[in-house]
């Protein structure tokens, strides 16, 4: 053993460094790396779709290749609009439907989020109500439009309740889903650290279930103006629905054409609202939506 320390070994000789052949690093793979993201945002992208169609629609009138007696232009559409707001026509019935909406929306919110925190928080909760509210959820609120009507009439009561019930299922489903999906290694670390239960729902239940909440907010916003649609064309004396039954009787595609127009801009806004409060609540996370 002694000897293996002691022993030196023998130096090899040098080598011409001059007569070797020069190493060559290993190529670099041709062309740029592969991005399998969906790419890079462009600001105000989401808008391209929608321009997209009205270019069509514009050239499609201008050319004559659409009869105006079926779907009138934009430039008649523009003009009835603004015969419209002159005569104070459709502020008017647009601040009674956003009124109404709005309700609905509040109320489906408020109601479907408290179900699914009592549902997802506690067995007995669960117990009680998923089983009925999955029930309800196979029967779609327009269904229950009649048996509505007969307890609450045709009124506004009966408007924001076909509403709220459509938004609420959707906020409980989603809000319900995504509660239920938190890793149970964080209930246990939060039980490790001794933590309250307002402490934990603060900690560990909001942060987990804001995912599932907007998802369901973006679907009860469709859901409150779907809904909508419905229930003014339902004996009501006002509204964008009520415009566009009234147009109708008269044959005026291009009242009802700005009837749906301004259902679709206040669509699209507001799930444009949600989704930048969704990139605001959740900006901790990076997800292929940016």
């Amino acid at each position: 053993m002694t000897e293996l320390l002691t022993h030196t070994p023998r130096t090899a000789p040098p080598v011409n460094t001059a007569d070797a052949p020069a190493k060559t690093p290993p190529a670099a793979p041709s062309g740029t790396r592969r991005r399998l993201g969906p790419g890079r945002a462009v600001p105000f992208g989401r808008l391209i779709g929608p321009v997209l169609v009205v270019a069509v629609w514009w050239a499609a009138s201008a050319t004559g290749y659409l009869d105006p007696r079926i779907l009138s232009g934009p430039g008649t559409v523009l003009s009835t609009a603004s015969d419209l707001v002159a005569g104070g026509r459709l502020q008017d019935n647009v601040l009674i439907s956003l009124q109404r909406a709005g309700l609905g929306l509040f109320f489906g919110v408020t109601t479907g989020v408290l179900l699914a925190v009592a549902a997802g928080l506690s067995r007995t909760g669960e117990y009680l109500l998923d089983g009925p509210l999955q029930i309800k959820r196979a029967i779609p609120s327009l269904a229950m439009l009649p048996l509505l009507i007969l307890w609450l009439g045709i009124g506004e009561q009966m408007k924001v309740t076909v509403i709220a019930l459509g938004v609420a299922v959707n906020m409980y489903i989603n809000t319900y889903a995504s509660l239920t999906g938190i890793d149970s290694r964080y209930v246990e670390l939060a039980e490790g650290l001794d933590l309250s239960r307002a402490q934990f729902i603060r900690k560990v239940v909001v942060p987990g279930s804001l995912p599932g909440f907007f998802v369901g907010l973006r679907l009860g916003v469709t859901a409150s103006w779907l809904g909508l649609i419905v229930v003014e064309q339902v004996n009501a004396t006002s509204g964008i629905g009520y415009m566009m039954f009234q147009a109708q009787q008269y044959a005026q595609s291009d009242v009802i054409i700005v009837g749906l127009v301004a259902y679709g801009i206040f669509g699209y806004a507001s799930d444009a609202a949600v989704r930048a409060a969704e990139r605001k609540a959740l900006s901790w996370r990076r997800t292929l939506a940016g």
